[in-house]
């Protein structure tokens, strides 16, 4: 005891049923924990019984010891939560020995567990109609987190950081049981930044008259990234890349030197982007736009089964195109004729696994094809390459491997706000469809209802929120025939649908005027979202000629994930994607890509092959490929053998080849081979 009366800093009672706790504490640790009674003498209240407790017993002491405790005190504190009587009673046993002692506000959990937890008004933490202190709802927090599963360090040091801020444990535990408190979900808010370019007027520009006519009807001046691109040699015929973010108007600047060029003669446009989705979209955009003055064809990837490229006319003065419908008429030989603009829609692609080195050697491909129809055809300029992308790590380096002016604009038309909220997969369709009804609620100063567009991770659960959302909604996704797809987007329009719900992997075919983007989930297919694409597609959120502002919303399931592989979990994906910086646009070879892009160079350029290799983005091991497609005899010195142009045309990697290959050695059907491939697809595309 006399090591404990030389130790003690703070001497702490509380009123306990019957008694009192008494807790001793010396620099914030507690060296001694006792009760004490008190009983009434002829002087007042006096020290009755006192006990120590320790190891969960009582160890009975004589009351003066308590006396010599409480003078060896620093200080003395009683609980604001003792009853005034007893607090009264207290102070005069104290007042009795000439002992001073302050009334404090302390947090009652930690009273009543023994511990002296001192509180304020700016750190003490509400919860049940009391006040905590942080440790005691710190503590809590981690017990409404462990019935909902496990939280990542990322999502816990968020939800932790939201209590602090807001002080209040039952708004937290609220959030984590779906609820919608924009003051709590909000993560940051990107703010609108509109950068001070003066805008080019479209009367001055150098346009062919019909082209002319019809831009300055719609428009009196070009956008700031529109006159951007212009001032730095867009007319001119200079190769660009235009980074900027989506509804800023990247897609103008491709058509109007595209447009231009066919009207004067100058060579077709081959406007090309990643999905059928999204060409159909585009074909129609250009059908009704420039109809009138140009034929517009499509050219998109076919069905292994039935051809679905009839639409397509290679004389076409302007033709939207899939990376993969294009270079596939590369691949077969098709004379595409005067190509005087290529637009590669959505540049960015260059960096993921199997598309991206198809387009990297696409857009090889283009430039071999456009300077050898130069060398045959004295009257051919040449062709001018426009890439388009909202979401670039390394604008600068992707611009020099392309050869390319950079144009680069940042600029956010409205600003969005971020949210977040944790749910798992059977809450996640109730709270869309709240924030779904509480948004086409609202109008916008423009007069706009707000809608919402939910990217998902499959087409079943496109139908599965759809069915759930109260207001009118619909799923639109690629497994939807054109029709079907067309009515969705003109109701959208329209503004008779309150929501869209659609695959993650249609993000860049979805160009609906919505004022909030849901994720109902954060992969895309089997696998997460990069910083690129979760950024691309929150971007849908918020158009300056509807909205005031975009919101955000990501329902986060805790430990979540959609495939086994998968080596992280929603949470922790969550918070990456939302403090991610963009990553870097490369292209990486391995074997397989490696040995696809050097046979369809070879089937398009013979020995001219390790030309279309060497100035390709990504490093191709040309020497060590074309060794493979010997070994394989996929070519014959620097043809293509007619398995060689087969595994080409059709886009087989190495393995799929040998599969085939297999199945036929043992007499499977043809159909059901291609039933198995078709098949495959579909399982790797959602």
């Amino acid at each position: 005891m006399s090591q404990q009366l030389a130790e003690v800093e703070t001497l702490f009672l509380h009123e306990s049923r019957s008694d009192y706790t008494v807790v001793a504490t010396r620099d914030g640790n507690r060296v001694l924990r006792g009760r004490l009674e008190l009983k009434e003498t002829a002087a007042g209240p006096r020290p009755g019984k006192f006990r120590v407790v320790r190891d969960g017993e009582d160890h009975p002491r004589q009351p003066d010891e308590f006396v010599d405790l409480a003078r060896a005190a620093d200080r003395i504190r009683i609980s604001e939560q003792t009853a005034p009587e007893n607090r009264r009673r207290l102070e005069a046993m104290l007042d009795g020995y000439q002992l001073e002692s302050l009334t404090v506000r302390t947090c009652r959990r930690c009273a009543n567990d023994g511990r002296y937890g001192p509180i304020t008004s700016e750190d003490a933490i509400e919860h049940n109609d009391e006040l905590i202190c942080r440790e005691c709802a710190r503590r809590e927090l981690e017990r409404e987190l462990s019935y909902k599963g496990e939280f990542t360090g990322a999502a816990e040091e968020r939800l932790e950081e939201l209590l602090y801020e807001s002080g209040d444990l039952d708004r937290i535990v609220n959030l984590l049981q779906g609820g919608l408190d924009p003051d709590l979900t909000k993560y940051d808010e990107v703010s609108a930044n509109v950068d001070d370019v003066s805008p080019v007027r479209t009367a001055d520009l150098d346009l062919h008259p019909e082209l002319a006519d019809h831009v300055q009807n719609r428009f009196d001046e070009l956008l700031p990234v529109q006159s951007l691109s212009v001032r730095n040699g867009l007319l001119d015929g200079d190769d660009q890349l235009v980074v900027s973010a989506t509804a800023t108007g990247k897609t103008l600047v491709g058509e109007l030197t595209g447009i231009d060029r066919a009207l004067k003669g100058d060579g077709k446009l081959l406007f090309l982007v990643p999905l059928v989705a999204l060409a159909n979209q585009k074909h129609e955009d250009f059908q009704d736009r420039y109809g009138g003055l140009l034929d517009v064809s499509i050219r998109v990837g076919s069905s292994r089964v039935n051809d679905d490229g009839n639409r397509f006319d290679p004389n076409a003065d302007v033709i939207v195109g899939t990376y993969e419908g294009i270079d596939h008429a590369l691949r077969t030989g098709k004379d595409l004729g005067d190509v005087g603009t290529v637009v590669i829609d959505e540049v960015h692609t260059l960096k993921e696994g199997e598309r991206g080195h198809r387009l990297d050697g696409l857009i090889s491909r283009l430039k071999y094809y456009s300077e050898d129809r130069m060398e045959t055809h004295a009257d051919y300029g040449g062709t001018q390459f426009v890439y388009l992308s909202a979401t670039v790590g390394n604008p600068e380096w992707l611009a020099e491997k392309l050869r390319a002016t950079l144009i680069e604009f940042e600029e956010r038309p409205v600003p969005i706000e971020r949210h977040v909220t944790f749910a798992d997969g059977r809450e996640k369709a109730e709270i869309a469809d709240k924030l779904v009804k509480r948004e086409f609620d609202q109008k916008s100063s423009k007069g706009y209802r707000g809608q919402t567009i939910v990217f998902t991770n499959s087409r079943r659960r496109c139908h599965e929120i759809s069915r759930k959302l109260r207001y009118d909604s619909a799923p639109y996704h690629a497994g939807l025939d054109y029709k079907r797809r067309k009515q969705v987007e003109r109701q959208f329009g329209n503004q008779d649908l309150s929501a869209v719900v659609t695959t993650a992997a249609l993000a860049a075919g979805v160009d609906f005027p919505a004022s909030q983007v849901i994720f109902d989930s954060l992969a895309m297919g089997i696998e997460w979202l990069s910083v690129q694409e979760f950024s691309q597609m929150l971007g849908r959120a918020g158009r300056p000629d509807y909205h005031d502002r975009g919101r955000v919303y990501l329902l986060v399931e805790p430990d979540g994930v959609y495939h086994n592989a998968m080596d992280r979990t929603e949470d922790e994906v969550a918070f990456t994607l939302l403090k991610g910086e963009m990553e870097d646009v490369a292209t990486h070879y391995d074997e397989a890509a490696a040995v696809e892009e050097t046979l369809a160079n070879v089937v398009v350029a013979g020995r001219k092959a390790k030309r279309l290799n060497d100035r390709m983005i990504g490093e191709v091991p040309t020497k060590h490929a074309v060794g493979k497609l010997l070994e394989w005899e996929f070519i014959d010195g620097f043809s293509p053998t007619p398995l060689g142009r087969g595994v080409a045309r059709h886009f087989l990697a190495p393995d799929e080849a040998f599969r085939i290959l297999d199945l036929i050695r043992k007499g499977t059907d043809p159909y059901d081979i291609v039933a198995d491939m078709e098949l495959r697809d579909d399982e790797e595309t959602g």
